[in-house]
């Protein structure tokens, strides 16, 4: 596919400016605490961590990096924003806990970092903001020990062909991906804190569950389990509401759809 640096070029102002302000506010006190941020659908698919390596991909502020950290991985995360990463290393200090970040596109990480891992990880908000999956899939190939093992949590592509601007399910995107990215001008709220109003424009990318499954399968990569699942971490429809687990959810008599989905893959 055709790379779109234009586009990759301004996801990283995007992501830097943004990335100071989620330091603020991200719920990460748990995290300073001694404890971690990661969710049980994900600690319980993942298994345990300690005493292996882990590679997180797409990082951000490395409060997930930490969280493997925190759980007894040696962890290393990437990101191609140097704000975020500034951002991870503070955290970091602020939690007593020990991690390598690299600053680099997933693309270009070859050139940057040596060695293999027994857990290349990455989840939530991250599909989106690649170009090219056959070129991701095939890092992901060459960064894992015989042995080790990929792992995804995402959120479902079905869930974003509804309109995040109104009431009810109305479809308003397309499923399967088009030629070019959208473009997704600035001034309007982060999804993190409502009363930041984004900068910046930022660029996204539409895979289908075939497009992600089928670049891991042609590179290689075996499919160990995928998993759907209905509920999602953060509040992607005006319908959807909290549930006591802190997941959001969609109403009762529609909430029979996959909003997230996770996958293990050797």
């Amino acid at each position: 596919m055709k790379r779109y640096f234009e586009a990759e070029k301004g996801n990283r102002t995007h992501w830097d400016e943004l990335a100071e302000v989620h330091a603020e506010s991200y719920d990460y006190e748990e995290l300073i605490k001694g404890g971690h941020v990661l969710d049980a659908i994900q600690t319980g698919e993942v298994g345990e961590v300690r005493n292996r390596s882990l590679l997180h991909l797409q990082c951000h502020i490395g409060t997930d990096t930490l969280s493997w950290a925190r759980l007894g991985a040696d962890v290393t995360g990437v990101d191609i924003s140097p704000v975020s990463l500034r951002e991870a290393q503070k955290l970091a200090a602020k939690a007593g806990l020990t991690a390598r970040f690299i600053e680099s596109s997933v693309y270009d990480l070859a050139g940057k970092l040596d060695g293999t891992f027994d857990i290349v990880y990455t989840s939530i908000g991250v599909l989106c903001w690649l170009s090219d999956l056959k070129a991701w899939a095939r890092i992901i190939r060459k960064y894992l020990k015989p042995g080790g093992f990929f792992y995804l949590m995402e959120s479902h592509p079905f869930m974003h062909v509804f309109d995040d601007e109104s009431d009810g399910l109305n479809v308003r995107y397309p499923y399967f991906p088009g030629e070019a990215p959208m473009e997704w001008p600035a001034d309007y709220p982060d999804y993190s804190d409502s009363d930041y109003i984004v900068k910046s424009p930022s660029w996204e990318w539409q895979w289908s569950i075939s497009d992600i499954l089928n670049a891991l399968i042609e590179n290689g990569l075996k499919i160990d389990f995928f998993h759907e699942h209905s509920v999602i971490p953060w509040k992607a429809l005006p319908c959807m509401i909290k549930d006591d687990n802190g997941f959001w959810r969609l109403p009762e008599g529609m909430d029979n759809l996959p909003l997230m989905f996770s996958l293990r893959a050797h």
